[in-house]
Parts: C-alpha cells; sequence; structure tokens
C-alpha cells in the first residue's frame, strides 16, 4: 500500500490560497496572493525541502493547481532540482472529467471521483504518492482518512482571508518534527492519530 503525503504552504491562521503570486488564485476575490515570498528567499527551507525530492514516487494533484504548475515548469530553462525533480516526476491529475489531455511530461489523468479512485491507487504497489497545493482535493482526502502525512510550511503572518487547507476537516495530529528558520518560517511534520 502507498503513503500519501501533503506539503503546502500555510499561513499562520491556516490560509493556503495562492501562496506563491498574485496572479496563482484569486477565487472569492482573494488580492493577496504572493504571500509566502514575503521574507525572500529563506536557505535553510530551501535545503529541507531539497531533501524531500530524494524521496521516489508520483506525485497527485487536483485540476486547477496542475494546470498553474503546468504553466510554469516546463518551460524553466534555469538548472535547479525543483524544475528538473518537477518534470521528470509522475504527475496524476485527479479529476472528474474523462477528456482531459496534458502537455507537461509524465503527466496522466485519474478520472472519477477522488475519495474513492485515490483510495484505489493508493492500495496498489508502487512509490509512495505527494500532494502539492490541490487544496479541494486534500480536504476529500484528509476527510475519509486517505492521509498518511501533512508536511506544512507554516508562515509567520495572519492573512484573514483565504481558503483554509483544513476547512471543514476534523482530525487529530502527532507532530512528528519541526524545525523553525532563520526567518521564521516552521516546517512541521504531522501524522494522522489513530
Amino acid at each position: 500500500m502507498r503513503r500519501i503525503s501533503v506539503t503546502n504552504n500555510i499561513s499562520l491562521d491556516g490560509v493556503m490560497q495562492a501562496p506563491m503570486s498574485p496572479e496563482e488564485d484569486s477565487r472569492g476575490g482573494f488580492t493577496l496572493g504572493g504571500w509566502a515570498l514575503g521574507g525572500g528567499a529563506d536557505p535553510e527551507l530551501g535545503a529541507e525541502m531539497g531533501k524531500g525530492m530524494a524521496r521516489t514516487g508520483a506525485m497527485l494533484f487536483g485540476h486547477r493547481t496542475y494546470d498553474h504548475m503546468a504553466a510554469f515548469w516546463p518551460h524553466q530553462t534555469d538548472p535547479n532540482p525543483f524544475t528538473d525533480h518537477l518534470n521528470r516526476t509522475e504527475k496524476i491529475v485527479v479529476s472528474r472529467d474523462p477528456s482531459l489531455e496534458f502537455s507537461w511530461e509524465n503527466s496522466t489523468l485519474l478520472a472519477g471521483e477522488a475519495v474513492q479512485t485515490v483510495a484505489e491507487l493508493k492500495a496498489t504497489e508502487g512509490g509512495d504518492l505527494s500532494i502539492l497545493g490541490s487544496g479541494e482535493l486534500v480536504r476529500a482526502l484528509a476527510s475519509v482518512g486517505l492521509i498518511d502525512e501533512y508536511v506544512l510550511i507554516i508562515h509567520p503572518v495572519l492573512l484573514g482571508s483565504g481558503q483554509r487547507m483544513f476547512e471543514g476537516v476534523q482530525q487529530n495530529l502527532t507532530l512528528l518534527n519541526s524545525m523553525t528558520t532563520a526567518t521564521g518560517i516552521t516546517l512541521a511534520r504531522y501524522a494522522p492519530r489513530p
């Protein structure tokens, strides 16, 4: 059985919407996009996140997050480990629309209802599965206990509005480990408590 982990930037008040740019996701009139970049580069965080890229497995995306990332990462020419990793890793897009087609290399469709199709995928043999962004997918899978680990990049900012990662989800978590960088960002790993 595969494990599913979620890695996401969140504000101190739990907002995950549009951490990297204003154009990323303005649903609901959200105007604070790019909030995760307010502190500038964080070499400690970059080094720690780079360790996670060494794991094998596939990435799961909701359609909206996939489209945003597919519009950016395949077109990057500067050599960096994030570009190479994202381009060569298998990407599985979870969607109810069976007619979707993709141009980003190593991308496939997992069509149907997320809870059912991802549960079936999780039960197969293979590498672990990781989710970036994809708030609706995360909430759907968390609500039925399909997430094995949360890697939260918690930024010391209060946004007061925006889509929250755990809206409507109730779950007890156990802290596995954490670190806080010099910029005040906390990287915390949690597992659901049985």
